[in-house]
């Protein structure tokens, strides 16, 4: 077998040797090569030198490359291009191939190393580290032309074996440095007796290595320092604690703070978070209660059991003798208002009394007795008529507790309508078939003397014809009623009570029964223990007060629905009369300035009582209502000032309040339907009916007030008298509506007759009118001086006005109405 290998060497070399006769041109070459190729021949990639005459395969480049990497270790791409002779894109995907077959090879950033490479620089770095004793990876990193990052990840493998030394915070550190600073940093921390910022001793001994390395050394990362440190404590080489932050507090620090600590709590039997803070102790109150479990922890002190069990002692002969006590009194002067709070809600015999409805804690540390409240309460009770509630009631609602204020029931009505007893019917008005039952009215008509032109005071007044209605009452449904009102306003009452006995009123009746409390008070404090003393009176008080008041309530039950029963009576009665004479006010809608004295006069004539007896009734059933006396009077002709009536309008409850002072708007206004309706929402919201005047009604007042002014037409004898009374009997007539005006409005309702009257009648009406206006003339401008003359003349007017004129009236219109 050798020999026949050899025999084929000799014949490859004499092949070689030989010389060739024919020569091939480079570009024949090429043309070969590429023939080659098309047929399959080669069928490997071949590659182009730079110099464009060579070619080389992939194997054999990546061949040549791993030469290189042996040879040099270190080898870049773009130099390896240029030893090679190739691209550098084709060394660059060789290059990959080659490292990515070798794990002990690395491409990084254009340069192929070599794990053997890496051994032999970290050897260098060894023997640097061990002549210098410290080495920054800056330093060596920048030496190598490389990122710290790959420096570690290539020391950090190495360390121990081939590196004889330690790496912290970007430092080479030689086992010798690190025990010296080992030691350094274990006599620092030894030496510390008092809580110490551990960055702060850090810095102290970098200075100290600054000084004795010169600006040459390269100084020790404080991180260095803590790990050094984190290794002595886990050891157990320092005794201590580090918090968050590197706060160091060395045992021998704790064990003396807590000397401190127990020496005062033992003395004293108590400790104040101050101190402990003073003596640099986080989280006091976690701290005492982790080292005395029984202890008690307060808002601004840590307490003994023993100081409960002395309050606790104290409070109960408190409660048991029936008295108070301020446990701020008997606690240490170093407890305040809420550490005292805390303790009593500790207290066994306290907690007890308090279950056993007791005794009342009040405020932060004031216990009362409930024996001791009773007493005082005893007292007030008593004493309660000089509290003056009831004056504080007596404008017509109560003051202080507002029980006047007005229920509003789904309607609107006043709610005291069931309390009045009223009843369906009367709530729906009076029916119409009740009109013939009504009483006939008599003629007011009278004269006092003066012009029938002068001021409405002296103004004569046309016959007012007056009707009674009468309001059915069911005693069974009106009791019930009234039971349910006293009930809505029993729960109004206890809402609204808080406003019944001031605070303030209260306290003063509570320190003249007990002087002693005045210490409580004195402040403006809602929760000092005097005040909340009266608070808690407060609603015992209204009970009684409540209980006292619904007694008198329901004996005024039965007088408030006799007054409001009346006042309906009489408000069916005026309210049909004043619609009867509303309607003649529109035949003077075209001549305003009689309108206007019409309205007017109807205002004061028939709305001025009507609203007088609605205040004044009004009022008193308010008082009624609040338990307040009212004598039995009859005020029914009493005329009040526009002065009284706001003021009684302003003391009635709510809403009729406001009803009212709009009614007394409307009676001092210039429109008379204006006034009927104030008149109206005021009845609907006292609980009132307003009826109204229905055809049928109207029709038969109209036929007695007729019959009623032709009686009185025929049986007057006074002149002046029967010229008001035969004008509205000719306006009845001639417009079938019923008239009531003022003197000075007759001239115009006479011409306003004119063409509904025969010619002779009108004629004697006007002559009438002017005789009279003259005798009336006379009678004003009579003088002593020319008292004779004048009475002769006065005397003539009334001879004509008796004799001539008033028979010839008398003929003419009572012959007409007959027909």
């Amino acid at each position: 077998m050798d020999a026949e290998l050899l025999e084929l060497q000799r014949q490859l070399e004499a092949a070689q040797s030989a010389k060739s006769s024919v020569r091939l041109s480079e570009r024949n070459v090429v043309e070969l090569v590429q023939k080659l190729q098309e047929r399959g021949i080669i069928d490997f990639d071949l590659l182009h030198t730079v110099s464009g005459k060579e070619y080389i395969t992939s194997d054999h480049l990546k061949h040549e490359i791993k030469m290189e990497i042996k040879k040099r270790g270190r080898v870049s791409l773009v130099d390896l291009s240029d030893t090679l002779g190739v691209d550098l894109y084709h060394v660059e995907r060789q290059s990959q191939k080659v490292v990515s077959d070798d794990p002990t090879l690395m491409l990084i950033n254009g340069e192929i190393m070599s794990q053997s490479y890496w051994d032999t620089v970290t050897e260098e770095i060894n023997e640097k580290l061990q002549e210098r004793s410290q080495i920054a990876l800056a330093e060596i990193a920048a030496q190598l032309h490389i990122g710290s990052e790959l420096v570690i990840s290539i020391l950090e493998p190495r360390l121990g074996s081939i590196v004889k030394g330690r790496l912290e915070g970007g430092q080479l550190y030689t086992p010798a440095y690190v025990s010296r600073i080992t030691a350094m940093v274990r006599g620092a921390a030894r030496g510390i007796t008092a809580p110490t910022n551990l960055p702060s001793v850090w810095n102290s001994l970098q200075q100290q290595l600054h000084e004795m390395h010169g600006a040459s050394g390269v100084s020790v990362e404080g991180s260095f320092f803590q790990s050094i440190f984190n290794g002595l404590l886990k050891e157990g080489a320092v005794l201590g604690s580090v918090r968050a932050g590197g706060q160091w507090t060395p045992a021998v620090f704790a064990h003396a703070q807590k000397e401190s600590v127990d020496a005062f709590f033992s003395q004293n039997s108590y400790i104040g978070y101050d101190v402990l803070q003073k003596l640099a102790i986080p989280q006091p109150k976690q701290f005492l209660e982790a080292r005395y479990p029984d202890g008690i922890a307060l808002d601004a002190v840590f307490v003994h059991p023993s100081v409960v069990d002395m309050l606790d002692t104290a409070v109960g002969d408190a409660i048991e003798n029936g008295h108070w006590i301020d446990s701020l009194s008997v606690l240490p002067s170093y407890i305040s208002g809420p550490d005292a709070t805390k303790i009593l809600s500790i207290c066994p015999s306290l907690q007890k009394a308090i279950k056993s409805s007791k005794a009342v804690v009040f405020g932060e540390s004031c216990v009362f007795s409930n024996m001791f409240i009773k007493g005082i309460f005893d007292r007030l009770e008593k004493d309660m008529d000089s509290f003056g509630i009831r004056h504080s009631v007596g404008q017509g609602r109560p003051v202080n507790a507002n029980l006047g204020s007005e229920h509003k029931t789904g309607s609107g009505q006043y709610s005291d309508t069931k309390d009045l007893g009223d009843n369906d019917t009367s709530s729906t008005g009076v029916s119409s078939d009740r009109g013939s039952k009504k009483k006939r009215g008599k003629g007011t008509g009278s004269t006092k003397g003066g012009s029938l032109e002068k001021d409405d005071d002296n103004e004569e007044s046309i016959p007012v014809k007056g009707k009674k209605s009468h309001r059915k009452n069911k005693d069974a449904g009106a009791s019930g009623d009234i039971k349910h009102g006293c009930k809505k306003a029993s729960e109004k009452m206890k809402e609204e009570s808080t406003n019944i006995f001031p605070d303030e009123l209260i306290e003063q009746k509570v320190l003249a029964v007990a002087p002693e409390l005045e210490e409580l008070g004195g402040s403006d404090d809602s929760n000092a223990p005097l005040k909340l003393l009266s608070s808690h009176l407060r609603p015992m008080l209204v009970d009684s007060w409540t209980k006292k008041r619904n007694t008198m309530l329901s004996g005024n039950a039965e007088r408030r629905r006799r007054l409001l029963d009346n006042l309906q009576k009489q408000i069916d009665e005026a309210v049909l009369d004043m619609q009867l004479y509303e309607k003649a006010l529109d035949v003077f809608e075209d001549d305003p300035s009689t309108s206007g004295i019409l309205h007017k006069h109807l205002l004061r004539s028939m709305g001025t009582p009507i609203v007088d007896k609605v205040l004044i009734t009004l009022d008193k059933d308010s008082k009624l209502k609040n338990g307040i006396e009212v004598e039995d009077s009859e005020e029914d002709h009493i005329q009040l000032s526009t002065a009284d009536r706001s003021s009684l309008a302003k003391d009635l409850p709510g809403a009729l309040s406001l009803k009212a002072q709009v009614l007394i708007e409307a009676l001092e206004g210039k429109r008379f339907d204006s006034f009927m309706d104030a008149l109206r929402d005021i009845l609907e919201e006292s609980g009132l009916t307003f009826k109204k005047l229905d055809k049928r009604l109207e029709r038969t007042m109209l036929h007695s007030y007729r019959k009623d002014l032709t009686a009185q037409v025929s049986s007057e004898n006074d002149p002046v008298s029967f010229l008001p009374k035969v004008v509205a009997l000719l306006f009845l007539q001639a417009y079938n509506k019923a008239l009531q005006a003022p003197g000075r409005a007759v001239g115009a309702v006479i011409t306003l007759l004119k063409d509904k009257l025969p010619a002779s009648t009108y004629k004697v009406l006007a002559d009438y009118h002017s005789t009279t206006v003259k005798l009336l003339a006379l009678q004003a401008a009579a003088t002593d001086d020319e008292e004779d003359c004048t009475s002769d003349r006065m005397r003539e007017r009334k001879e004509d006005l008796e004799e001539r004129l008033m028979p010839e009236l008398k003929s003419l219109v009572l012959g007409t109405n007959k027909e």
